[in-house]
């Protein structure tokens, strides 16, 4: 665990940035910048011992930050809900330029997504696969572009980087496993790839938040270009199917092309730089059903 360092966390108030701020908040001075337009987001990371920042990343204005932090985890970003060129500027150029401010930093992270990778058919995708053309393809084209924009600012300048390309994070604060439990309750089909099984490593937040703190460790020149998953291989039809065990409620699947392929990651990588996770997947979606819906009462699966 990092001590006495001031850390950046951008994108403070997300699912994975915000377990990782409270988490260094334990013994750093910690900011975590937003965009905070609610005042429950400032409340909640001032009572995780973080300050509070408002940003706007699109706006690209840093003013407000200081150059003197010593480390930093990058992870807000334009989900690509608009226009395409908004997005590429937001999540490759203001990353580009959030880095350079910054480039006093011992290590920063920048968080891309193993959704940039070209499907590769019934095999774990690699650092060095290729990237294709995904069903979000504004922001996965926009997060290829912002490795470029990065890997260059990080190179002309010395700065010790990591890009980890995120694999499927879930817990109390969601994810796309979450997403699903969602639809087994309410009794909607989960759409999957008709390429099956659909193989992922999801990692339990526990874990995203020691092997975040991990990445800002190892970063280096050239940078580190990692995925960022579970150590464990299972299939959404398992993990689903093990869920609804759970919850008492069978779940329903549907088999489309329109559904995003399979995001199923190598991470022999990952267990060299950041070290393996500890979760195992069915302790951890336990826990994530018992955080997000504690009026359940939880069946006892039989182990498999």
């Amino acid at each position: 665990m990092l001590d006495a360092e001031k850390i950046l966390v951008t994108g403070a108030t997300g699912k994975i940035a915000f377990p990782i701020a409270r988490a260094l908040a334990r013994r750093n001075e910690v900011w975590g910048a937003a965009r905070l337009r609610e005042q429950a987001d400032r409340d909640r990371l001032t009572a995780a011992g973080v300050i509070p920042v408002p940003l706007d990343m699109s706006d690209g204005d840093f003013s407000a930050l200081p150059d003197d932090f010593t480390y930093v985890f990058h992870a807000a970003v334009d989900p690509g809900a608009g226009q395409w060129t908004d997005c590429l500027e937001t999540n490759a150029q203001r990353s580009g330029d959030l880095l350079h401010h910054c480039r006093a930093a011992k290590g920063f992270v920048f968080c891309s997504t193993g959704s940039i990778y070209g499907y590769q058919g019934q095999r774990p995708l690699t650092e060095s696969d290729p990237p294709g053309v995904p069903l979000r393809a504004n922001y996965s084209f926009s997060k290829v572009a912002a490795e470029a924009v990065c890997t260059w600012v990080a190179r002309q300048y010395r700065i010790p980087l990591t890009i980890i390309r995120i694999c499927s994070t879930y817990g109390p604060e969601g994810g796309a496993p979450a997403d699903r439990l969602e639809s087994i309750l309410a009794g909607r089909p989960i759409r999957l790839h008709p390429d099956r099984p659909n193989n992922y490593n999801p990692i339990y937040e526990d874990d995203y938040v020691e092997l975040g703190i991990r990445a800002l460790e190892v970063a280096a020149t050239p940078p580190v270009v990692v995925n960022w998953a579970g150590s464990e291989t299972v299939s959404a039809e398992d993990y689903c199917g093990y869920l609804g065990e759970l919850v008492g409620m069978e779940p329903v699947f549907e088999y489309t092309p329109e559904a995003h392929t399979p995001l199923w990651p190598d991470v022999t990588h990952m267990h060299e730089v950041l070290g393996r996770t500890k979760v195992g997947w069915r302790d951890g979606f336990r826990r994530m059903v018992q955080a997000r819906h504690p009026e359940l009462e939880l069946a006892e699966p039989d182990s498999r």
